[in-house]
């Protein structure tokens, strides 16, 4: 079964890869056109109040209350309920996206100014970024919907439809900001217009692979079900736990909204860098254990339900580690490699670098709450995740009291790191709560070989970020060099510290069966539940 799961989570990964590569040149353009100035602070605002939205009711609380509910009918009912039940859900998510819609598109300068209370401060800033959001607001709705069918498609084991999905959204926002943008009074406005395009394309874009496996949603509005009503009661306090990331950032945007301007644009790029590593892996394994545990949890294998945890555990050690390690100490050459070019400034560079630095330090705990939360919604348990998340905030918030705010008031040229890094120290705190409480519960028991594990993981780690800390050369010289010089060199340091890590890590007695473990065997392969 580990096999079974690498392959999955390998393909949903390599979907996303595609689609990180296409939102990196995506990004590249966005930095080129428009840097960090006014209208990239303005439509990062935008677009990141929907897509919290989309955290929410997409592929959120909504999706983690809906998957295994539907898992679950999929394993004990009849093909004809499954269809009812997808019928019922589709209106009621449908009724109730368009009315927060609405209200968010009518009332967009109140939400903008809840958001980013700094924004009133600069009348310009202010007057753009409402009038984006009542281009982008709509993306929730059309995103939301693309993630309910995108579930539907995983649970029938049809991963890389969702995970190709994106790249639509990418090549959408290319095309407006290349070729809409110069025909425009303002230019930034592309942007807004080419995320609204996107989000009915990629909705369109699943349709017929829902109808391919006889679950294309008629939507029914107003019929009483049962399922529904689960799914509504997992996903009430699935609200606000799923979500805590997304909450922090946009706590982070709260607070950079009265910084300088700029400072919310850093944070977009650091977040974006940090996405990619996030995107290709976490979310791809997150997607795949949710399915997996949801069945495992069914069919009562909690052999099967703590091994397969062990298995993603395990491989998370093994990738994600390094990855922080990479953007720790070489966010510099990165940055400058991907972002330095036309209106981004040198000044943003070393700004952007600043803010991804302390965001790397939360990688693995980001990655780790994105592997710990299927667990929990996988056996129906969404109070856990609910409490754990008002205790992240809250200390998103206690950090940000004692080290973003002193370090703003202090004048220190980049404060919007302390955001970041207050972030990340929040993370940790959500995801050492959720292992506690599986551990605790006996939901997960750790298996043997850990311990040999870690500290193979930790030397190669400090070989690799070593050899890139003192070999790569200083950050000058990166920007000297021209925009073909610069890729080719970040491909071969990148190469080079892929070789260094897993050469470290085999000579240090490494080997892929220790990724391996028994009793992770898919409801239907076999398996008897225990």
């Amino acid at each position: 079964m580990s096999r079974q799961l690498f392959k999955a989570t390998s393909l949903v990964g390599g979907m996303t890869l595609i689609s990180r590569i296409l939102g990196f040149a995506r990004d590249v353009v966005l930095a080129r056109y428009f840097g960090a100035g006014m209208a990239m602070d303005a439509f990062t605002m935008a677009s990141k109040i929907p897509n919290f939205g989309r955290r929410t009711f997409g592929e959120g609380a909504f999706s983690l209350a809906f998957v295994p509910v539907l898992s679950e009918y999929k394993v004990t009912r009849k093909h004809e309920e499954v269809k009812l039940l997808t019928d019922q859900v589709a209106g009621s998510l449908g009724l109730a996206l368009f009315i927060v819609t609405a209200i968010g598109v009518i009332g967009a300068p109140v939400v903008m100014w809840i958001f980013a209370p700094g924004f009133s401060n600069f009348p310009d800033k202010y007057d753009l970024s409402v009038r984006m959001l009542r281009w982008t607001f709509p993306y929730l709705m059309f995103i939301s919907l693309t993630a309910m069918a995108g579930g539907i498609l995983n649970t029938y084991s049809r991963f890389w439809v969702q995970s190709f999905t994106p790249v639509l959204l990418n090549i959408c926002m290319i095309l407006a900001v290349v070729y809409l943008s110069p025909h425009l009074a303002e230019p930034g406005m592309a942007l807004a217009l080419g995320m609204f395009a996107a989000g009915i394309i990629q909705l369109a874009f699943q349709l017929p692979f829902l109808a391919q496996i006889g679950l294309l949603p008629r939507p029914r509005f107003g019929e009483k079900s049962e399922a529904v009503t689960r799914i509504l009661k997992l996903m009430l306090p699935t609200v606000f736990s799923s979500s805590v990331a997304q909450v922090n950032l946009l706590v982070d945007s709260l607070i950079a909204s009265f910084l300088a301007t700029g400072s919310v644009s850093w944070l977009y790029y650091a977040d974006r860098m940090m996405e990619f590593p996030l995107g290709i892996f976490s979310i791809a394994l997150g997607t795949v254990l949710l399915t997996t545990l949801a069945q495992h949890h069914a069919l009562k294998n909690t052999v099967g339900f703590s091994a397969t945890l062990d298995w993603a555990f395990r491989i998370t050690t093994v990738i994600v580690l390094p990855a922080a390690m990479g953007l720790l100490v070489f966010s510099g050459p990165l940055i400058t490699t991907l972002f330095n070019y036309g209106a981004f400034s040198a000044n943003d560079t070393l700004m952007v670098t600043w803010a991804l630095t302390t965001y790397s330090m939360g990688l693995l705990s980001f990655t780790m709450v994105k592997v710990l939360l299927p667990a929990y919604y996988a056996r129906h348990d969404s109070r856990t995740p609910f409490r754990t998340a008002i205790v992240a905030v809250g200390a998103n918030l206690f950090f940000n009291l004692i080290i973003t705010i002193p370090w703003a008031r202090a004048g220190w040229i980049a404060p919007h790191a302390g955001l970041a890094l207050s972030t990340s120290l929040a993370s940790f705190v959500n995801a050492g709560q959720l292992y506690h409480g599986l551990r605790k519960s006996g939901a997960y028991a750790p298996t043997s070989g850990w311990k040999k594990l870690l500290v193979r993981v930790l030397i190669a780690n400090a070989v690799m970020g070593g050899m890139l800390l003192f070999f790569s050369g200083h950050l000058a010289l990166w920007e000297a060099r021209s925009a073909l010089h610069r890729m080719l060199w970040l491909a071969g340091w990148i190469g080079a510290a892929f070789a260094v890590y897993f050469g470290a890590l085999f000579a240090l007695g490494f080997r892929i069966n220790d990724l391996r473990v028994k009793g992770t065997h898919l409801p239907g392969s076999g398996a008897t539940p225990v």
